[in-house]
């Protein structure tokens, strides 16, 4: 399992349809809409060996969202052509799109279907939001 903590963002706004990220970055516009979760400790460059193995073999990814009392997962598949490359960047994808910033796709949910009470939660930077990553087979 991999764990990342990051913070919220007053310009959250969970919104889009198709796409959940995360971030590294701090600064965060209000177009950013796919984002839930700004100044991540991790980036998809550096996930452990052992887990990106396990993402490239194909295998079933769970994302775990903890803020407050709330939590919301997204589901979704490795495929072999995943680089798990970019610096600052995790994305989950509904889509079969594959760049270096992609960790899943056929994701089961995106920002969009983070429940409401949760979305306001992540507007607020000062609590810390808890990432848990598991991938198996």
């Amino acid at each position: 399992m991999e764990i990342i903590e990051a913070h919220g963002h007053p310009n959250i706004t969970a919104l889009h349809r198709t796409t959940l990220e995360i971030t590294k970055e701090r600064k965060l516009t209000p177009r950013a809409s796919c984002i839930v979760a700004v100044g991540a400790t991790k980036g998809a460059a550096d996930l452990s060996p052992s887990f990106r193995e396990l993402v490239r073999m194909g295998g079933f990814i769970t994302l775990r969202l903890k803020v407050g009392d709330m939590i919301f997962e997204v589901h979704g598949k490795g495929v072999r052509d995943l680089e798990l490359s970019h610096p600052t960047d995790i994305v989950c994808r509904k889509s079969s799109y594959v760049c270096p910033r992609t960790l899943m796709i056929k994701a089961d949910g995106a920002a969009y279907d983070v429940p409401r009470r949760m979305a306001q939660m992540l507007k607020d930077s000062a609590k810390t939001i808890r990432i848990e990553l598991e991938a198996f087979l």
